[in-house]
């Protein structure tokens, strides 16, 4: 019986042959009946849009095409959505001899009736299979005609990228359709940075009450920004339970992928008032005056088939796409040259079923002629690449009452444009200002705000950093303030997103960040909060919004009686001596150097040593002075001599002390606030408490601040990254941040006004360290012994060839003109000498014309050993002795013998 179809084809086929050899030209005319098998969920919206599409493509088609040979007789089976009736039906239409099977409709009912039309040889052809995982390039006999799911992954993840939002949640159905995209869609999500912290997965079958329970599971994970990848058949229940749950109110965002957007329009008004304010996407289809007729055909003749498919007027994708399959299978059969007898029995037994299945010879040629196929059809361009429809441009739109409203359009060349027909942008943009404004859900008009369950530490110290306070013992909200929290609120507005925060107060464990959020009780931390190495192991860090380091601070020993010697208190009484004999010999030979050369260096005897003490004085008063030395210098004392050391409770320094500085653990005393570090040092390590404390640089700020005179830094400082945010490894939210904190730092005047604003009177250590206490140690002589030695080799080597030069140029003179006269009588003479100006000097150059005028009014021409007698003449202006040399007469006596200086009278010029 399963072969008396075949054998009555093949007969009739005969039959018209000899007839048409017997002349009978005209019966050739008739179209010849190829059969192709339809497989669709006749019960699902879909399906009965799709039955009726293609039921009006075929008389379309054949109206316009009425002399083509070949004509298509669809044979439908109904799936009755299930995945092995849909494979049934697909192996009942192969015993019929089909030549082609449209369908079936299911991403998952596709997979096995693909295996069959391999084994056969059939193309398979699905206008709604859009799952990734089935491969036209993979499956010969696979063709689709629809664009395949991931081809919308890179607009959506556009759309994300334009609103900023760093999370989302991704909710799909657990089926082959739902389940192939998310990797795709994941992959493009992690391109932008968006992190995807959970999955909702809902199986089809799903009643109400495990929906809603999946939907209160999300809104106690906190995120509010959704991305659903649903069919119209779960959509529809999920989106109604979500109002239901308040979940489509402001401050929600809900998007939809192709698979559900390309149905909206077969949905009842009650799902669409559910949806109010859903963005979406799916291809756009391009106006032309075909589709034009057929929605007014579509729309005339729906009237009659009311009852059974329950639709609105407007058009659906899915059925455009099935309208568009049958003219290019018809056009494919015409083509190829198809008709009813290119079947040959299958000899393979490896099923009893598949048996059965005659192998269709032509079909490669029939998949390759589709393929070739290219014509303008309802739903645009039908041109197959790669087996399956080439992705074009996508419309972004907007649920509004109980429309779609287009707010702009998506296309791989530009991305986002308001007017497909403006050209002018030539650069890809993301930005949401190229899209139309939209209302959001809740019909609010502001974009749904990322939040933040931010952790704050409560801590008893240093709260100018970070405070937590309850108004009341029954208050739950506390009130969170300080210097972390005021740059974070600044970071929080230079954010690219709006961002709703919230604030959970949390108690510190032991230094560690990771508990409360790996348990979900906060995203993120923000506060005081250093960054190191072993932290950064667990969870990620901002960039540092201040800078930090450890130093250790130690007392200074005094008390605070006001001192009026205060200034003499720097330097020993050696010292203070030391340094003025030190001073007042430089300022001797400082004298004895400018005395014959400058003015200022002249006058009374009197005058010219109160100008050498006022010198020595000056000197003394603008020296730079040592800075004091603390109490203890390093850690190596600390060390040697076993004092206790305090650092700040559950900080990391302790580690620090620890392993990097090799302080035991017993020697080491944790403190929380400024008042315990004062009290610590203050006792000292033999009473109860600590040698130093050691803590980050901000702390120690504060600290020696409110006790400026009584304590220092000292030591090295031991460098850290600073403060910074805390967030979950891999937080979308950390580039952002980041980015938002170096805005921030590098903005001077606003990071300035909020330092100002928590530390209004803080001291640098620097300006802490140049404090003089009146009993502080004085420095002593052995502390400048080397440079009281450079000075005074300086101004002794000045002197002795200051005074060499002078006896040599003189002495012989002295000893020439007067031999007679004892050693003491010509140091004497000569020390009158040293008493008068030098005129060869540069500073009296300008007095000699002057001076010779005056003394020699009549003389034309200067006498021999002029020039001589001038460089030993007063000048007029001084009072002081005109004589150079006296000799025992008291007149001036003078010998031109070998070119020395003349030393004949001069009269006195005054």
């Amino acid at each position: 019986m399963t072969n008396q179809k075949p054998l009555l084809s093949k007969f009739l086929s005969f039959l018209l042959l000899s007839l048409s050899l017997c002349g009978y030209e005209p019966l050739m005319m008739a179209n010849e009946l190829i059969p192709v098998g339809v497989v669709l969920d006749l019960k699902s919206s879909v399906g009965r849009v799709a039955e009726r599409y293609m039921s009006m493509a075929l008389s379309d088609f054949y109206a316009v095409n009425h002399n083509y040979s070949t004509r298509i007789s669809l044979l439908t089976k109904d799936s009755g959505n299930d995945v092995i009736a849909a494979a049934s039906a697909a192996l009942d239409l192969m015993k019929k001899e089909v030549q082609a099977i449209i369908g079936p409709q299911r991403s998952a009912q596709a997979r096995f009736v693909i295996e069959l039309g391999r084994k056969a040889q059939v193309p398979i052809i699905s206008f709604s299979a859009t799952s990734p995982s089935l491969s036209p390039s993979q499956n010969k006999f696979f063709l689709r005609t629809a664009q395949d799911d991931s081809a919308q992954v890179k607009a959506m993840a556009d759309i994300v990228k334009a609103f900023g939002w760093p999370e989302i949640v991704l909710i799909y159905e657990d089926t082959e359709y739902g389940n192939s995209l998310i990797p795709h869609l994941m992959e493009s999500l992690q391109v932008i940075g968006t992190r995807v912290p959970y999955r909702c997965v809902i199986p089809p079958s799903s009643n109400n009450m495990e929906i809603i329970k999946e939907l209160n599971t999300l809104k106690e994970n906190y995120i509010r920004i959704f991305l659903v990848h649903m069919t119209a058949s779960l959509g529809s229940k999920l989106f109604a339970l979500a109002k239901n749950a308040e979940m489509m109110s402001e401050g929600y965002a809900w998007m939809v992928t192709k698979g559900l957007s390309s149905l909206l329009d077969p949905m009842s008004s009650k799902i669409m008032d559910s949806m109010q304010g859903v963005l979406g996407i799916r291809p756009y289809i391009n106006p032309s005056k075909h589709l034009e007729d057929f929605e007014r055909k579509w729309k005339r003749n729906l009237t009659s088939v009311k009852a059974k498919i329950k639709s609105t007027t407007s058009l659906n994708l899915f059925g455009l796409w099935a309208y568009d399959t049958i003219w290019a299978l018809a056009i494919g059969v015409e083509k190829a040259g198809m008709h009813s007898s290119f079947f040959k029995q299958n000899v393979s037994s490896f099923n009893a079923d598949l048996a059965t299945l005659d192998i269709f010879e032509n079909g490669t040629r029939l998949r390759n002629t589709i393929v070739n196929t290219t014509f303008e059809g309802l739903s645009g361009n039908f041109s197959l690449v790669n087996g399956q429809l080439e992705p074009s441009t996508f419309e972004v739109f907007n649920v509004i009452g109980k429309t779609e409203i287009n707010i702009g359009y998506w296309t791989p060349q530009r991305g986002f444009s308001k007017d497909l027909k403006d050209t002018s942008e030539k650069a890809y943009s993301t930005s949401k200002d190229k899209l139309k404004p939209l209302i959001w859900p809740g019909y609010s008009i502001h974009q749904p705000p990322s939040r933040l369950r931010i952790g704050v530490l409560v801590k008893n110290g240093f709260t100018e950093f970070l405070k937590v306070e309850w108004n009341s013992s029954t208050d739950d909200t506390p009130n969170v303030s300080g210097f972390s929290v005021e740059v974070f609120f600044a970071v929080r507005d230079a954010l690219p997103f709006p961002l709703f925060h919230e604030f959970i107060p949390i108690r510190q464990r032991n230094g560690t960040y990771d508990y409360e959020i790996k348990t979900k009780k906060c995203d993120s931390y923000i506060g005081d909060i250093t960054i190191i190495a072993e932290r950064s192991k667990h969870v990620d860090f901002t960039l540092p919004y201040a800078e930090s380091g450890v130093q250790m601070v130690v007392s200074v020993k005094h008390d605070d009686r006001k001192s009026l010697w205060i200034f003499l208190k720097p330097l020993s009484l050696n010292l203070w001596l030391t340094t003025g004999v030190a001073f007042i010999f430089t300022g001797f030979v400082i004298w004895v150097l400018e005395h014959r050369v400058n003015n200022e260096f002249r006058g009374p005897p009197a005058q010219q040593l109160g100008l050498i003490f006022w010198f020595s004085f000056c000197t003394l008063t603008f020296a730079h002075i040592q800075r004091l030395q603390p109490t203890i210098v390093d850690i190596k004392e600390i060390k040697k001599n076993g004092y206790f050391v305090g650092y700040q409770k559950n900080s990391f320094v302790k580690e620090l002390l620890k392993r990097q500085l090799d302080i035991h653990e017993s020697k080491l005393k944790p403190y929380e606030t400024p008042e315990e570090y004062h009290e610590a040092l203050s006792n000292g390590t033999h009473n109860g408490g600590v040698a130093a404390i050691f803590d980050e640089i901000p702390y120690l700020k504060i600290f020696l601040a409110n006790y400026p005179s009584k304590y220092t830094t000292v030591g090295p400082l031991y460098q850290n990254y600073g403060f910074g945010f805390v967030f979950p490894q891999g937080s979308p939210f950390v580039p952002h941040m980041s980015r938002a904190i170096l805005n921030v730092t590098q903005n001077r005047s606003k990071i300035q006004a909020i330092e100002n604003k928590y530390f209004p009177s803080q001291l640098t250590c620097e300006d802490q360290n140049t404090r003089i206490s009146p009993d502080s140690p004085s420095l002593g002589v052995d502390s400048f012994k080397g440079l009281f030695l450079i000075a005074g080799i300086a101004s002794t080597v000045s002197l002795l060839v200051y005074m060499f030069k002078l006896f040599y140029s003189h002495w012989p003179v002295l000893s020439h003109n007067n031999p007679a006269d004892s050693c003491w009588s010509k140091l004497v003479k000569m020390a009158k000498h040293f008493d008068q100006k030098d005129l060869s000097s540069h500073t009296f150059k300008g007095e000699e014309s002057r001076v010779h005028v005056v003394a020699s009014p009549e003389v034309s021409e200067p006498s021999p050993g002029i020039d001589d007698m001038q460089n030993h003449t007063r000048n007029s202006i001084e009072e002081s002795d005109d004589v150079l040399i006296h000799d025992d007469n008291g007149s001036l006596s003078s010998s031109s013998r070998h070119g020395d200086a003349s030393m004949q009278d001069v009269p006195n010029s005054s």
